[in-house]
Order: C-alpha cells, then structure tokens, then sequence
C-alpha cells in the first residue's frame, strides 16, 4: 500500500495558525487520492510558524502526484490559515514541494501545483490545463481594473482596504494606517504642542529648529547647519530625494533669457557662458509641470502659492554644482526677473527656497506617486490577472509587488483622496497634485524608465564629467546586478524568442499593462507584445527595479532632505517676488509654512521613511516559490553581486559628511510597501 509523509508549514505572521479542520486529497495522473483529515490525536495542530508532518496511505496507486487540494472547514469560529508550503515525500523517495504562500479562509479550497515553473506549451494533461485555465479565471474576478481618477493609470477596483483579496493586505494593521502614522509622527517628533499654532507663523530660522529632532549622524543635521549655501543647493539635485531632474544644458531655452554679462562672476574658467555649456559644464532644471497649476485653496484662511523655476546651474573647478541663475516661473518679463548669486543676499536665498519647494512637489506626486507607486501597482494587477502561480514570470515578480496594491489603497482612501492628508500641509493639495500627475503623464515613457537609458537622456552619464552623482553610479550597479539575475532566470525557461512569442499569459500580462494599465497611450512607448528575450529581460528588469531601486532612491530620503523645513516647503505663503531688492528676512519667514502645517509636513517625512516591520531586502526571497535548483543559484549569484555592491558603497559613505546610501542593496527593500 503506498504511504506518503505531508509536511505542512504554516506562516509566522500574526493569526496565521488555525483551529479549524483541514483536509489534504492528492490527485494523481492515475486517480485521486482519498480525502484526509491532516489531525494528530493530543496534538495542537497549525499553529503560528509550525512545522507539522502526517503520513497517509493509499489502498491504490495514484501515480504521479500532479495536484494536491487543501480544504479547510470552520471548527468553532472563522479561523483563517497562511499556509506557506506543503512537501509530499512520495512511496519512491521523492520529495515534492508545493508553494502555497496564501490565506485559505472559511470553507475554501484551494489546489495547488508542484513547485518547479511551466510555460503553459509545458502543459500536456487536461487537469493541468484546466488547473491552470480555472486559476486565472477566478483571480480575474477578484483582480479586477477601476479608473480611480480620469486620465490616471487605472488601479485596483476595491472600495476600501478591507474590500481587498486577504492575500495582498499587510500582515498586520501596524505601520500601514497613514492617519496613525503621521499622528504617532508627531508624538515620536515631539510636534503636537505647536499644533494648535497652525497658521501663525515662525520668527526666524532659527525658530524652525524648535520642530527639528536631532538625531547623531544624520544628513538632517548637516542640511540643517548648510542649507543656505550654493553647493548644497546644488549637491540635493544629485544626490537628494528626487535626483532625476537634472539635465545637462545643451543650449538656453529661449524662455530663459539668461546673458553671459548676468553669470560670468559665477563662472571660474575665463570662459563665455556658451563655451561652458560647450564644455559640458552647465546644467539645467526646468519645473515647467509645475506652470499653471491650481495651488491649494482647502483652507480660505491661508492663501498657498506655486511657482514653475528654471534654474540653471555650473560645474565649479572643485566639480561642486552650484546654482548660478534661476528664474521663478516661465514666461520671461520685467515682473519675473532672473535671480542670481551677485543679487542681495535674501533675494537670491528666497529664490533657492521657491526651487526647493517646487522640487518637493514634482518628487512627491511625479517621482514618487506616479513613477513607483501607481506603476507597480499596474504591474501588480496584470501578473495577478494574466499569470497563474506556475509562471517562472509569476514566481520572479511576486516578491516584487509584496503589499503594493495594499499601500497605494491605503493612501487613496487617506492621504491623496478629497480632504485627504495632502490636503493639510502640500500647496499642491486640493486637486493640485491630481492636475500635475495627469500632465506628467503626457512625459512618462518606456524608455525614461530603464535606468541607464533615463541618465544618458539627461545627459548625466559621463562619470569624469560629473564625478560625484552617486544616485546614478550606485543606480547602474544595481541595475546590472538586476540584469543579469533576470538574464539567469529567464533563460532557464525561454530557450528562444520562439518561446516567448509562443507565451499567451506573457503576451497577455504585456497586454493588460498596456492596454488597461496605462490606459492605451502609445506614447508612452510601452510594448504591448514582446518577442525577443533580450527584450522581455529589459522589461522585467524594469518592473524590478521601479519597485525596489527606484522608489528606495526616491523614498527612503525624505526625512534626511525634508525634515529642515526651509529646505524643502511643502508650501509658500506669498507669491514669488517680482523684483529685486525687496526681499527680507521677514518676507521670506512669512512665505515659508506656517507652524502647523510645518508639523503635518515633518510627520509625513518621517512617517514615509521608515521601513515596513520584518522588511524584506532586494536579493531575499523567503518566500521559496522557485524550487528549481538553477534558479536557487541564480538567487545566490544575485546576493554575492548585490553584497560587493553595499560593501563598496560602504567604503566610499567611510567618512563622508554626507553620506549616499539609498541605492545601497540592504537598504532596498524588494517592493513598494510604504
């Protein structure tokens, strides 16, 4: 009589265990086996993080097991399960791993399929297919597509957080309630006594440090002591939070009528203003999303402001960017002059503050929202609805959207809906950021997205040039590391393009994304078929590191460039000058936030730059959905590479007042989940 030995293990997270009566039936490629009751007599069977083993025997061979079929049943009370994994040691010896990795809740059943990754070509049994086929059926109902707002990229169809599949919602509500957060923020940040100050304003700078937490170490610090000088200014545009607008100058835009006579004191190589820029030595940043965009109006007693600068920056002979021109909002005129470095002290200061500001806007809703967040979660969507759980695609991405849907739902239901909390403190609130995401949209392209392709557009990839913009040389490391583990692991299963041509849940996932995702916009460049692999290994490299790399490099740094507030408002309480010499300390004091919206904005810092609880780190994969061993080497291959890479940017941080590690792999977490 065949026996067969079933090791279950059931997930360490909160509740995970169950009382509830669970029931095992293999089924095999001869006939099915019997259902049996996995129960052991005075034993406390599936609790939290166990590893439970039962033996069962069969009168009759079953031949090859091809499914196995776990049914629970309620025993007192809803109890649901997360089984991780179940192993069959077969009558032969063999052992077979079965992936599971989900919550089996009330009465449900769930089928699951032995480990190692099939194309559906791979496919020959009817159970199989049909497997397969009934898999993405019943996952296309529950991961349906909904326009959350017209014009942007479509996302998850749920009410609310709690209306979303048990699978995909955090492990605990700890950590993941913005409204918690951010007052928890303000508690941990000592913050709630200046609260009922909410619209009176500061004294003086030095004011601003009353809200300031002073934790050793930190970049927080050093912005705060150098916030005013020219080449911290210009250091953020490299190697701060939104490091991916700096482009370099080719010619001067025709609506920045910046002359040598204005900046030749600023230029220290007895050059002309034309010859530097021939030289490679200046460098642009153009907020022009910003021009004309509805600022704040939620609050009738304080008018909010938003400025579009250009601001032109030089390449200095220590190779320090420093800002030499800037002019506060797009159309040139007598009423919106070219600041300069030679100008009166706080009008060039002011200046350098109202680019600041506006850079936090254009990172917060562009580089943070629309380029990682609402992007992965397209991303997420399609894997769920076009690629069943076998798909080596499927088992590669999944990591990678770990608790997206659960956080974007979360901050449309709190933190970017009408009256949200990006209506407190952010000029771009109250429908402001919602119009500069749909005019981003209009910019957002395929090939602005794969990173070594997005620094040679802005002309910032020569490393003798500009030697110290580490966002971009930690960036392309990582970005190779991520290559070639997707080269490894694709080509385990694609053994030519005729594969991949061949692939209908490939073709199908490329599909959705494009055609529901991203709403159809050929624009965007996006591919809507793929049928090279050099291509597929590009585009699943690009899924990877916007939702691991990038957004580390665009989250993870808030609160060290943010939390000095005159370093980055979130708002402006008057509007920009429109001449010169009337500046004052007072002028600028009162256009910087106010005391309670200075609050709302260093608990948002904080709050979106912490890491998730039991994080999970780029090159982890606890959760084993591959059993292949080559896929396994590929795996350790990936950790060695990415290892050589933190200790290398480690030895260079050695020292540094300012320190570059948001692109350090064990500091990237694999998904965005905050």
């Amino acid at each position: 009589m065949p026996s067969y030995t079933v090791t279950v293990t059931t997930g360490s997270q909160w509740f995970a265990g169950t009382d509830d009566y669970v029931y095992l039936t293999l089924m095999g490629s001869k006939k099915c086996s019997e259902k049996h009751l996995l129960d052991k007599a005075f034993y406390n069977d599936f609790e939290r993080g166990a590893i439970d083993s039962y033996d069962i025997t069969e009168s009759e061979d079953i031949g090859d097991v091809q499914l196995l079929k776990l049914e629970k049943h309620k025993y007192w009370y809803k109890d649901d399960w997360y089984c991780r994994h179940i192993t069959v040691k077969t009558p032969s010896g063999d052992y077979l791993e079965f992936p599971c990795y989900s919550w089996i809740t009330n009465d449900k059943e769930v089928v699951l399929r032995e480990g190692k990754a099939k194309l559906s070509r791979d496919d020959v049994t009817q159970l199989l297919k049909q497997h397969r086929r009934k898999e993405l059926q019943e996952r296309q109902k529950l991961y349906r597509w909904k326009e959350w707002h017209p014009g942007f990229p479509l996302s998850i169809d749920a009410h609310s957080y709690h209306d979303l599949p048990h699978d995909i919602q955090f492990d605990s509500e700890k950590g993941v309630d913005f409204i918690l957060n951010y007052t928890k923020a303000m508690e941990n940040l000592f913050v709630n006594s200046f609260m009922h100050m909410f619209q009176s304003s500061w004294n003086d700078f030095a004011d601003f440090e009353k809200i300031f937490v002073r934790i050793s170490n930190t970049i927080s610090e050093y912005v705060m002591q150098h916030w005013q000088e020219d080449f911290m200014f210009g250091y953020q545009f490299l190697n701060g939070c939104n490091p991916v607008m700096i482009t370099k100058c080719k010619q001067i835009p025709a609506n920045f009528p910046v002359t040598n006579e204005m900046v030749e004191c600023s230029l220290e190589r007895n050059l002309t203003l034309e010859q530097e820029i021939e030289k490679g030595n200046i460098f642009i940043v153009d907020y022009h999303l910003l021009d004309g965009i509805s600022a704040n109006k939620t609050d009738p007693c304080t008018i909010q402001h938003i400025a579009a600068p250009i601001c032109l920056l030089y390449k200095n002979l220590e190779n320090k960017i420093v800002p030499i021109a800037i002019q506060l909002n797009q159309e040139p005129g007598p009423e919106n002059p070219i600041f300069l470095p030679s100008d009166a002290h706080y009008d060039w200061l002011l200046a350098k503050i109202w680019v600041r500001s506006s850079d936090f806007h254009v990172h917060q809703t562009v580089s943070h929202l629309l380029r990682s967040h609402l992007l992965s979660e397209v991303f997420a969507i399609a894997m769920f609805r076009q690629l069943p759980a076998v798909h080596p695609v499927f088992k590669l991405l999944i990591p990678h959207v770990r608790f997206t849907i659960a956080i974007n739902t979360k901050a449309r239901e709190q933190l970017i809906c009408e009256c949200g909390l990006f209506d407190k403190a952010n000029a771009t609130g109250g429908g402001g950021h919602v119009e500069l995401l749909l005019r981003a949209m209009k910019y957002f392209t395929y090939e602005s997205l794969c990173f070594p392709e997005a620094i040679r557009m802005r002309g910032m990839e020569n490393t003798e040039e500009i030697p110290y913009y580490f966002y971009r040389d930690d960036g392309l490391k990582v970005w190779d590391a991520t290559v070639n583990f997707v080269r490894d692991v694709v080509n385990v299963y694609y053994a030519s393009d005729q594969t991949i041509c061949e692939d209908e849940e490939l073709q199908a996932f490329l599909k959705d994304v494009f055609v529901y995702g991203l709403r159809d916009n050929k624009e965007s460049g996006f591919p809507k078929t793929i049928k090279t692999k050099d291509k597929l290994i590009e585009y699943l490299t690009l899924v990877i590191f916007t939702a691991s790399s990038q957004h580390a490099a665009v989250n993870f740094g808030q609160y060290d460039w943010c939390s000095w507030i005159p370093n980055s408002p979130p708002t402006m309480r008057k509007p920009p000058p429109t001449e010169k010499g009337v500046v004052t300390i007072e002028f600028i004091i009162e256009s910087l936030p106010d005391r309670g919206r200075s609050c709302w904005h260093l608990g948002a810092v904080w709050a979106l730059s912490q890491f998730q609880d039991n994080e999970i780190f780029l090159g982890y994969y606890p959760d084993e959905h591959f059993v292949e061993k080559s896929v396994k080497e590929a795996m350790v291959k990936l950790r060695k590479n990415l290892e050589e890479i933190t200790s290398f940017i480690q030895d260079r941080n050695k020292n540094k007042k300012l320190p570059y590690y948001y692109m350090s792999p064990d500091r990237i977490p694999n998904s965005v989940a905050v």
